[in-house]
Formats: structure tokens, sequence, C-alpha cells
């Protein structure tokens, strides 16, 4: 199993190091889509997954779900986040066992969700119905410091709820200066640059793990492809994700790094529990040479 480069309390005491006054932007990868954002003292939690539910769910079927990399934290640790998105209903970006132990230990945590989604997401979680933040294509909501923009996301297909909401979104995440794109799950779709290149995305964050149908599960933009969307949309940084997590649904980042290079385009490949600074004052502008 793979070895995070932070866990537990090694990576809560890097979490807790994060300074309230840095105008600079930090985030950690979690493992499969989720990403923890800080700014300004200011934590946003992007589809986390902190828990064993698909491997025990799935252990005795004829698609086990067997984890690859170890956990980095119990969700139960992670009393300061004040925001956590979901993208869509799989159980990999709303995990009741991720969620419930996060809501118990943040009495006033706000959750962004697909508004086509809200009724699932009160049901899987036992809330009220109002309580999420429902986003729809082009709205947005303020959340514990940062702006949400709602971004389809096509998994496989750009599928609508009877009044035409999108089940399946990503988010453009303003967070001072910054811009962040995370994706969700998503393949690539026609008008999808045109949607994102107005934003400027500083980083994007984007699945790389393809569409195999074998697999008998919605895919994923593949490395390369992930690679040229940020490409195309003029993303400053490409952060890869949704790789690493179930053996029967992974790939690579190899094919990812090399098209960045032959694009010309900056970016990071992290280890589960990493983190990532971007220094105060260089929003807008070209980050650190790539580093894998």
């Amino acid at each position: 199993m793979i070895t995070p480069k932070q866990a537990d309390d090694l990576l809560l005491a890097d979490i807790q190091s994060t300074r309230s006054g840095d105008s600079g932007l930090t985030l950690w990868w979690l493992g499969q889509s989720g990403f923890l954002v800080h700014w300004q003292g200011a934590f946003l939690l992007l589809d986390p997954y902190l828990s064993d539910s698909l491997t025990l769910k799935y252990a005795t079927t004829d698609k086990p779900h067997v984890r690859m990399t170890r956990r980095v934290i119990d969700p139960s640790r992670l009393g300061f986040v004040g925001t956590v998105t979901s993208s869509h209903n799989h159980t990999d970006h709303l995990d009741r066992e991720t969620l419930l132990p996060m809501r118990a230990a943040n009495p006033g945590l706000r959750m962004v969700i697909p508004e086509a989604n809200r009724g699932f997401v009160a049901e899987r979680l036992g809330t009220p119905a109002g309580w999420p933040l429902g986003l729809t294509a082009g709205g947005s909501v303020e959340a514990g410091g940062f702006r949400l923009h709602g971004i389809p996301a096509a998994h496989n297909t750009l599928e609508t709820d009877a009044a035409g909401h999108h089940r399946y979104m990503g988010y453009v995440v303003e967070a001072g200066p910054w811009r962040l794109y995370h994706s969700g799950d998503t393949l690539h779709y026609e008008g999808m640059e045109a949607l994102l290149r107005p934003w400027g995305v500083d980083v994007a964050l984007l699945p790389i793990n393809g569409d195999k149908p074998e697999r008998r599960v919605a895919g994923n933009l593949d490395g390369p492809q992930a690679a040229r969307l940020a490409h195309d949309i003029g993303a400053r940084l490409v952060v890869p994700c949704h790789y690493d997590m179930f053996e029967f649904n992974t790939a690579s980042p190899a094919p990812f790094v090399e098209a960045c290079r032959s694009l010309g385009q900056s970016f990071r490949v992290l280890e589960a529990g990493e983190r990532l600074d971007l220094p105060g004052g260089v929003a807008g502008h070209p980050p650190a040479p790539p580093r894998i």
C-alpha cells in the first residue's frame, strides 16, 4: 500500500502551521479528488473521501475497490473546516462515512452541492433538505470566506434533472485574488474551454484516470486530455488527481507529465498528504517551475 507523504499527526501539524495573515494560498491533496484549501485562516475541503466505505461495500463483489493509498487522516480530526463540497453523488465524492464525522466536528459546516442533487444529499447524510447550498451552472455562492461558481461536468454526459440543473458539476473557487478550478469527475465536452478561459484559472485540479468501459464505471479525462484542457484554458498550473486510490480504476501520471512537458504547461504532481504553497503576490502570474 502507498504511504502518504504526510498523514495523521504530521499532516495535521502541517495544516495547523499555516498563518492566517499570509496572502498566499495553500492546498493539500488528500487522495482521489479530495483537496484541502487554505486562504487567510479559512479552510475549504473539496470532495473528500476519507474512509474505507467503498472497499467494504464492494469487497465480496466482482468489482472490488481495493485501496491503493493509506488514508491520510480521520475526518473527525478536521474540526476547522468551514466549507465542504460534493461535485456529484458517487460515494468517492459524497461519502457518508467521511461527511458525518466532519459535520459532527464542525457544527457550523456549510456544504456546496449541485442543486439537482439536493434530495439525494439530504437523504444520504440525514440532514434537512435546506441545509446544503445548491449551485447551478453559471450560479455562485459565498461560503466560509470562499466564492464558488458552478461549471457543468460530463460524467459521462452532461446529465440534468427535470428542471435542467446539472447533476455533475465542477467548481471555480475564488479565494481573494486566486482562482482554482476543481472539475469534479468529467470528460471533455464542446464549449468547456469557453466557459473556463475567462476565469484566468491559477490552478486546475483535474482527474487523469481515463475512461475505460471495461471498468464498468463512468469515466474521466485521461492524463494527456487533462494536460490539454489545462493548456487550452490558460491554467497557470495543473495538478492531477483521481488516481492511486482503487486498483481497478487508476492510471499512471507519467502520460500526464509527458503531455504537460510537450505543451509547455506548468504542472505539479503531488503525493497524498503533500502540500502546495502558492506565495502571496503571484496570483495571475506564472507559478514556480514544474516539479514532479
